[in-house]
């Protein structure tokens, strides 16, 4: 059990602007002297799909990041990484970060929007993109129960990483997306085989708008409610393919199939080829 010796832990929802929606992370802002195996437990404790350890750095504005979830330590995490940034903002006001990753650095801006409230951008880490063997996609299918005729035949499945690495694999119809029944354990070990942090299903509602599901077995969650690792991984692989044509912005709805709908705004630019991954965050409770 979490005991009175662990720092105040806070929760926020990401990608969302109300408590219930969204993906909920924890924050440790204040992580000095926690061991591996005491963030493992608090994580596992808290329950969500991860929660964020920051230290400070020697710079001001400078944290090493951590991200766990209550299975296992990821390299990076982008729904936790807007968390942070905003429970920071809060404490001290918004600014400019800058996150030191197991991935890399992540520089995030937290500005207070029209309406009020605090919004999160992530630059994401030089992405890049990968075939997928047939024998593997075919396998990913099978444990999901989908076969390739539910797949998008203009978006080939590929691996894509920006910060941690996923499995994309966009399908047909918005039907085929919503329906998700999939193999817990053998998908879970499927992934781990593969280093895969989560899956990014996605149906394309306009050139720029998706809809997106993750699921998060690695994790010890079926599905991640907003996935912006998986989001700014997304990003790049649409460049890649010639799918979207940067400047761009793109709008991913997440969450919805979950009764935890949020937003992920993501920005591709011309010179620079990493990925900017944008959205509000609230407390809950």
């Amino acid at each position: 059990m979490i005991d009175d010796a662990t720092p105040e832990i806070l929760r926020y929802a990401a990608f969302a602007t109300r408590p219930e929606g969204g993906n909920p992370a924890g924050v440790v802002l204040d992580a000095t002297g926690l061991t591996d195996e005491r963030m493992l437990a608090v994580a596992a404790e808290v329950g969500y799909s991860e929660t964020a350890f920051l230290t400070a750095g020697p710079t001001e504005g400078t944290y090493r990041v951590r991200y766990f979830s209550p299975l296992a330590e990821v390299p990076f995490c982008g729904h936790a990484t807007v968390g942070s940034a905003v429970a920071l903002a809060e404490h001290t006001g918004p600014g400019r970060y800058v996150f030191v990753t197991a991935a890399g650095d992540v520089p995030v801006e937290v500005e207070r929007g029209a309406d009020g409230l605090l919004r999160a951008t992530l630059t994401s880490v030089e992405p890049k993109v990968e075939e997928v063997p047939a024998a593997d996609v075919a396998q990913a299918l099978a444990l999901l129960g989908w076969s390739a005729d539910d797949l998008d035949p203009a978006l080939p499945p590929r691996v894509a990483y920006a910060g941690a690495r996923h499995l994309v694999l966009p399908v047909a119809t918005r039907e085929r997306l919503a329906r998700l029944d999939y193999d817990f354990d053998g998908l879970a070990a499927y992934m781990r085989a593969r280093d895969l942090v989560t899956l990014q299903l996605a149906w394309r509602e306009a050139p720029e708008v998706f809809h997106v599901r993750a699921p998060f077995p690695v994790g010890g969650v079926v599905e991640d409610p907003a996935t912006g690792a998986a989001a700014a991984a997304f990003g790049a692989y649409l460049r890649e393919l010639g799918a979207v044509t940067a400047p761009a912005v793109l709008t991913l709805h997440q969450g919805e199939d979950l009764g935890r709908p949020g937003v992920l705004r993501v920005e591709l630019r011309t010179e620079d080829t990493r990925v900017r991954v944008s959205g509000t965050a609230v407390a809950i409770g």
